[in-house]
């Protein structure tokens, strides 16, 4: 297939498509955005929490055995590792996907009646495996950092006295804090990898995926019990 035929293709694209592709994107960016830089007023629960992790390394100092810390940020380690197995599984199905263009035809005849390029699916699909593939990297960068913030930890005085033992808190609850912002940020990218499924069906699938997703989002970070439950303190 030459390059004008891929052109030729890609024309078949309508402009709903392209804002439906674009809003996706700035809706993406934009309830990020939102969620880490909220009003003082409303925060998220991406804040409150930040805050509980500085709570939780300050109590860290005074507190004799530190076997229960390090159990709480195993777990958040391998919450970090899951979800990267995960998503890079979710990964080598699509680009296996991609690279069949048999299988692809067949989803295509089950997705839509009309006969659309090979090429069309593929850069639909190349959409999710996007949000995956940043999904991901966020997901192995928090587990790094996790990994830094178990050290800073480690070497956090047990005397209240030391005039190294609050600072080196503030440290370990700052890198904590980046490790689950990571975190988090992965976790939306696969909810979003969910909505950008949605294109297969159409732009206004898409569309409408794109809203429910981020109302899902939007209200779990705003308006859930456990926003309320942090809130009342």
């Amino acid at each position: 297939m030459t390059f004008l035929d891929h052109l030729d293709h890609l024309a078949l694209l309508t402009l709903f498509d392209a804002i439906a592709a674009a809003l996706i994107m700035l809706v993406w960016c934009g309830i990020g955005w939102r969620i880490e830089h909220p009003g003082a007023k409303k925060p998220s629960v991406t804040v409150l929490m930040s805050e509980r992790r500085r709570d939780w390394m300050k109590v860290l100092v005074t507190r004799d055995s530190r076997i229960f810390d390090s159990q709480i940020l195993g777990g958040l380690r391998e919450a970090t590792a899951f979800f990267a197995s995960t998503s890079l599984f979710a990964i080598g199905g699509v680009l296996a996907l991609l690279g069949n263009t048999e299988s692809l035809r067949g989803v295509a005849a089950e997705v839509s009646d009309t006969q659309v390029p090979v090429l069309i699916w593929q850069l639909k699909l190349a959409l999710v495996a996007l949000f995956l593939t940043n999904g991901f990297l966020k997901f192995v960068w928090s587990n790094r950092v996790f990994g830094y913030c178990a050290v800073v930890m480690a070497s956090v005085p047990n005397d209240a006295a030391d005039p190294l033992a609050y600072p080196r808190a503030a440290q370990a609850a700052e890198l904590n804090i980046r490790a689950a912002l990571n975190f988090n940020r992965g976790l939306r990218s696969m909810y979003f990898a969910l909505a950008a499924l949605g294109w297969l069906a159409g732009p206004g699938a898409l569309v409408a995926a794109t809203l429910i997703v981020a109302w899902i989002i939007w209200s779990r970070e705003f308006s859930s019990l456990p926003r309320n439950v942090l809130m009342n303190d």
